[in-house]
């Protein structure tokens, strides 16, 4: 019995591993290719063994002036997540205690429809209000994806929260809104980090709507990086860092803020 259990805990082990290899040799491959010549990314002789340049990432940022480009993309997925969170909270906690089913509803439709049907909308009402590459455009852009996905995540988060608390707050003189501001915002921390850095990455590599409404003043990672691409040939090396520049500060928050994302969607997938 003992050796059948140690059998399986090897074939798991091994399945596991084969299973993380393969999502994570992308990432493998991008981060190698990033110290490597264009000819040593084309060849197949030099996939692990080469002799390592720093030339990619001094073009990234000596040639294309990236640093613009990751102060322009921060500023437009904080904004977005803030306006997000500001908006999504307060109605995600009164879909979820007041059962306003039919909104919610509204709000999953509005986040089904591809959001690409937004731009020609969306791109003639900022062209007549002049915000055609400017910040607030590309922040209520932005929103139009992370608002419905905050709230969702957040419904069912309030939904699972007893209410002897929120009836105790009342009962002490709390209104609704300082019982909502006061004891539910606090105790659902794991929930809104998970929904807010989520939000965030989806803002972070939005391309959509950057390449309609972004200009040089506003433009973003994502449109830095298509610029990388010509119609002759390709700039691999340059690419490739770009891309871990891109990847480096999400893969950072997201390590550093695991346990409350892991226990922040285990907590909106059940309710009661």
């Amino acid at each position: 019995m003992k050796k059948k259990k140690r059998i399986s805990a090897t074939v798991l082990g091994l399945l596991t591993f084969i299973v993380i290899l393969a999502f994570s040799f992308p990432f493998i491959w991008m981060l190698l290719a990033s110290f490597k010549t264009q000819s040593q990314i084309m060849s197949a002789d030099k996939l692990f063994i080469f002799k390592p340049t720093s030339i990619n990432y001094t073009s990234v940022f000596q040639e294309y002036d990236f640093l613009k480009y990751i102060f322009n993309s921060f500023v437009i997925a904080a904004g977005s997540t803030l306006g997000s969170l500001l908006l999504g909270l307060p109605a995600a906690y009164a879909i979820a205690r007041f059962n306003l089913h039919r909104l919610g509803l509204l709000i999953l439709v509005a986040r089904i429809i591809p959001g690409i049907s937004f731009l020609i909308p969306w791109f003639i009402i900022f062209s007549k209000l002049n915000l055609v590459d400017t910040f607030p455009s590309l922040i209520l852009s932005h929103m139009l994806v992370g608002l419905p996905f905050i709230i969702w995540v957040m419904i069912s988060f309030f939904g699972g929260l007893p209410l002897e608390i929120e009836e105790a707050g009342r009962i002490d003189g709390c209104s609704r809104f300082a019982v909502f501001t006061r004891i539910v915002l606090p105790i659902s921390g794991p929930g809104i980090i998970t929904s807010s850095l989520l939000s965030f990455i989806f803002s972070w590599n939005n391309f959509m709507f950057s390449i309609i409404l972004a200009g040089d003043k506003t433009k973003t990672l994502p449109i830095a990086v298509f610029n990388f691409l010509s119609y002759s040939e390709i700039n691999w090396g340059a690419l490739m860092a770009a891309a871990c520049i891109i990847t480096l500060p999400v893969l950072i928050v997201a390590l550093l803020a695991q346990r409350y994302i892991v226990s922040g969607l285990a907590a909106g997938a059940v309710k009661g």
